[in-house]
This record gives C-alpha cells, sequence and structure tokens, in this order.
C-alpha cells in the first residue's frame, strides 16, 4: 500500500479533510505544491473560491453550490491547517470561536433577551469599537473597492456622517478626468461618489456595476 493511502469510503467527512491536508502538508512525504504554501501564496485563491462560490448562488445551481462550498471549506481548512502546524490555532479552536460568537450574537434566540434591536452595536461591543474610526477600520481592505466604498459609507452614515453627494458633482469630476486634471485622484473620487449616490438611492453600486458587465458581455457592441 503506498505510503500515503487513504482509505476508501462511502462518505468522507470534515475529520477526512483535516487528515488528508495534513497528509497533503507533510513536510517529507507531502505533495510538493501544498506543503510549500503559506497563507500569502493562496490569498488569491481563498477570494477566486468565495467568488465562485457566489457565482453558483446567483446561477441558482445548488449541484455547483455545492462543490464550490467544498472548495471555500477547503480553504478555511488549508489556512487552519498551516496555523496548526505552526502551533497558534487549531480546527476546534476555530469551530469553537464561531460556534461562541454565533451565541453570543443572538441573545434573543440563546439567551432569552428579546430587547436587543442593535445589533451593529452589539458586534461592535463584542469587538470594543468604541469611534466611528474604530468601526471604518474593521471594513476588510481586501473587499472590492467599490463594496468597501459602499460599506464605509454606509458605517460613516450610521455614525453621523452627513451624505452631501451631488449629481452635479459626479459630470464636474468626469470631465477632469477627460481633462486629464490630476486625473486618478478625480477618478477615484468620482467613484467614491458614484457609490455613495447608489446608496441614497437604495441602490447596492456593486451589484448595479456587476449586471452593467453582464449586459456588457452578452452585448458588447459598445462602451
Amino acid at each position: 500500500m503506498p505510503m500515503n493511502a487513504y482509505p476508501q469510503k462511502e462518505h468522507y467527512t470534515a475529520d477526512d479533510l483535516l487528515a488528508i491536508l495534513a497528509i497533503l502538508r507533510d513536510p517529507e512525504n507531502g505533495c510538493p505544491w501544498d506543503k510549500v504554501q503559506t497563507h500569502t501564496s493562496i490569498r488569491m485563491n481563498f477570494l477566486e473560491e468565495a467568488y465562485e462560490a457566489v457565482d453558483a448562488i446567483d446561477l441558482d445551481d445548488p449541484e455547483l453550490l455545492c462543490e464550490e462550498l467544498g472548495d471555500v471549506l477547503m480553504q478555511v481548512g488549508f489556512h487552519t491547517q498551516i496555523e496548526q502546524e505552526a502551533g497558534r490555532f487549531t480546527w476546534q479552536q476555530v469551530c469553537d470561536g464561531v460556534c461562541r460568537k454565533l451565541i453570543d450574537r443572538h441573545p434573543h434566540i440563546f439567551g432569552g433577551d428579546t430587547s436587543i434591536k442593535d445589533w451593529d452595536a452589539l458586534k461592535n461591543k463584542e469587538k470594543g469599537r468604541v469611534t466611528l474610526q474604530d468601526d471604518l477600520d474593521s471594513v476588510p481592505k481586501a473587499l472590492p473597492a467599490l463594496m468597501r466604498a459602499a460599506k464605509l459609507q454606509k458605517r460613516a452614515a450610521r455614525g453621523g456622517v452627513t451624505d452631501t453627494t451631488d449629481p452635479a458633482e459626479l459630470e464636474t469630476l468626469a470631465r477632469r478626468v477627460e481633462a486629464g486634471d490630476n486625473a486618478e485622484a478625480a477618478l477615484g473620487e468620482l467613484l467614491f461618489k458614484t457609490a455613495a449616490l447608489a446608496r441614497l438611492a437604495g441602490l447596492d453600486p456593486e451589484q448595479a456595476l456587476q449586471k452593467a458587465n453582464a449586459a456588457f458581455t452578452a452585448a458588447p457592441h459598445q462602451l
């Protein structure tokens, strides 16, 4: 029997996934590719798998979604295996942490406290966020820029920042871009203001752009 032969089973479990990943990561007998990967080297893989799962959701394809969620789970297991090898945390700690978080964030279900209405405030209290800056700093920097802009603006508005976006500003900024007047900064502000305008209209700018992308892909006749 090969050194790394894995038993054939009718059904595999999360425990099997972790065991397989440990074999693949074995320093001596593991896969030449898997055993040398780091958090950084597979960072984009994690994002790609998540996006593929979202595509499956948008396609309403349960078979594809099942497969893609497995790939996302594999990424979670892979990153956890790297940390476990370094002695920093384990799969059990990951599961323990998320279970405790779910219980703590649902006191109306698990604690009999139906008075909680502000879930964002509950989350901020848990994370020790006491200022608007704390709240803004917690928005993931790896989010797509348009999505992050909308999330930053939503949190800023919740923190009392007034949104004074005027559609006329977009035209002024577009002219600056066209004229090459500090074009990159003007373009960034144009996109940021566009996201704000979308939010004020009750629209998701990321989804709006995705639909525009789909329309263009279907009929790429003009820009």
